[in-house]
């Protein structure tokens, strides 16, 4: 797999912006595997297709690609807040490749962000442009990349070395068994991996979760038997196979 960016592609074009963005969409389509099916190729969607960048045209997921050169840091620059809340509620957003370059134009780092990942917790909303703007009050948004759970981050490429092909798969695999079909079953699962992921030993006890309680109360406001709930999700992260049940209130986190 070729790291380097096609800057002949760039030529063409003025803007920065501009540039690595095609660079960027052409060095998938050229050297990515599909990360859900195995595919060997990813097609180019076109600049037409409002929501998604490219496509496996094996298992038909759909994809979109951001990019920053250096380190990803703390939030990624989205487009429109309501789309992309209007996705997230419909589970119709496209599985996301997070690419950072370096100076020198080489993919340092490939991370793709199941679909399934998306709740509007992850998704924040920007201040309306200025009156004076082109676009006078659009309102866009930023995806908190810090948000996301660590299992949501399966890394294809990392410190410039690319992961076999069958591992990327099967690690997609595997983390498509925390899919949930409601936006508040997500969402609360979510939560409640972000607490588990909180914990610092591997080895953990009912009541570590317990004390998030209060924080994941004022997230769910409507709910009125937390505990129940965390108890809930830990019996589904243990059926899929993310934590183990050692004993009664015992828990161990599984890689």
């Amino acid at each position: 797999m070729n790291l380097h960016f096609n800057e002949l592609l760039a030529k063409p074009y003025k803007s920065k912006s501009q540039k690595i963005r095609v660079m960027s969409e052409n060095w998938i389509t050229d050297n990515m595997f599909c990360p859900c099916c195995g595919n060997p190729h990813i097609t180019g969607l076109g600049n037409n297709s409002p929501v998604a960048d490219m496509q496996c045209d094996s298992c038909g997921e759909i994809f979109e690609l951001k990019s920053k050169e250096g380190n990803i840091g703390r939030k990624i620059t989205d487009g429109a807040y309501s789309t992309m809340i209007d996705r997230i509620t419909s589970i119709t957003n496209p599985e996301l490749f997070v690419m950072q370059y370096s100076k020198s134009l080489d993919v340092t780092e490939l991370t793709l962000i199941p679909k399934f990942f998306f709740v509007p917790d992850i998704i924040e909303k920007r201040k309306p442009l200025a009156r004076t703007a082109r676009r006078a009050g659009w309102v866009g948004c930023n995806i908190l990349y810090n948000n996301i759970p660590e299992q949501g981050k399966i890394s294809i490429i990392h410190n410039g070395r690319v992961n076999h092909i069958e591992n990327v798969v099967d690690n997609y695999k595997h983390i498509k068994n925390l899919q949930r079909k409601s936006l508040e079953s997500r969402g609360w699962l979510m939560d409640v991996l972000h607490c588990v992921n909180s914990i610092k030993e591997n080895d953990f006890y009912l009541r570590d979760v317990y004390a998030f309680a209060e924080q994941l109360q004022s997230k769910h406001i409507n709910n009125h038997n937390i505990e129940a709930k965390i108890r809930q999700q830990l019996q589904f992260l243990r059926d899929k196979g993310f934590i183990e049940f050692l004993e009664r209130g015992h828990y161990r986190k599984l890689s």
